[in-house]
């Protein structure tokens, strides 16, 4: 099988600035938790038989309390973080499995899922549908991927390299060096992501790095400045290395048979009769209907 795991965070913004504006029949907003349902569940119908969707439940996280200029919802427009909660119970009325991160974010939850799926000999190859670079880190080889589907890039570990010139190992040092302005730490002074790929390309993590600049590689051009702004802000690059660092113990399922998609909850008929989705509520009944002949 192989297993997809969905950043329904970014599929949420996505379709909230991508798709016009509708309300429910209480008035309430979801045209951007309609699309992300639609998008799912054409997932489904092209093949995908195993999913999981996390959300950001609440935009902070454990990671606020280690840097106060970390990312909050603060200047996210209230339309689209009320339709949080919709869109977490609306997707699993329709069958498809959800965490809801609210100590951690979605990223770790994602990253968590890969990690176990992997290690699963039943899974043939694990899909991250996100573009965030974070990401990248969870790529192995050809086994785990990321996938941006907005673009329809599928990057592998060849393709994590070529994107960043560092390997997926390297990613969280990779950042902590140039910043993560989605996240909201800067990076260090003087380090661009030319420089960070040349460096971390020779030397994958911080340790790594020879304390005397003389001992660079001499393809590191302006490795004395680059040295002394490392090593002068050594205990921010740590930070911010641990900012990037993808947690791997978030409790997400218990087997990958779990994320199985075995059709719609009886509520499902509800939510799209609330959300005036009829055409949707066919077409996952009639999929679930395929799905269950092929399986006599």
């Amino acid at each position: 099988m192989d297993v997809h795991l969905i950043d329904g965070t970014y599929e949420l913004f996505r379709h909230f600035f991508a798709v016009p504006s509708t309300a429910d029949s209480d008035g309430q907003e979801i045209g951007a938790v309609r699309g992300v349902l639609t998008s799912v569940f054409s997932m489904i119908e092209h093949g995908a038989t195993h999913i999981g969707v996390a959300t950001d439940h609440v935009v902070e996280s454990f990671r606020n309390d280690l840097y106060p200029g970390y990312k909050t919802s603060e200047g996210v427009p209230a339309e689209l973080l009320s339709q949080f909660p919709i869109l977490e119970e609306a997707l699993e009325a329709m069958g498809v499995v959800v965490w809801p991160m609210v100590d951690y974010e979605a990223d770790d939850a994602l990253a968590s899922a890969a990690d176990k799926a992997a290690k699963d000999d039943r899974v043939r190859q694990v899909v991250i549908c996100t573009p965030d670079k974070d990401l990248g880190q969870c790529v192995v080889g050809t086994r785990v991927v990321q996938l941006d589907r907005r673009r329809d890039i599928l990057r592998d570990e060849a393709g994590v390299v070529a994107k960043f010139g560092v390997r997926p190992k390297s990613i969280p040092d990779y950042l902590a060096v140039v910043g993560d302005a989605a996240d909201g730490f800067p990076g260090l002074p003087g380090w661009g992501v030319k420089a960070a790929a040349l460096t971390l390309s020779q030397y994958p993590h911080l340790e790594d790095v020879p304390k005397d600049w003389q001992q660079w590689h001499p393809s590191i051009r302006k490795a004395r400045l680059l040295s002394e702004s490392l090593f002068n802000s050594w205990s921010d690059a740590l930070l911010f290395r641990n900012l990037a660092t993808l947690r791997l113990d978030v409790p997400v399922f218990d087997t990958v048979e779990d994320l199985g998609w075995n059709g719609p909850r009886p509520n499902f008929e509800d939510y799209c009769r609330q959300m005036k989705s009829p055409d949707l509520h066919a077409r996952v009944r009639r999929q679930h209907q395929s799905v269950a002949l092929k399986s006599d």
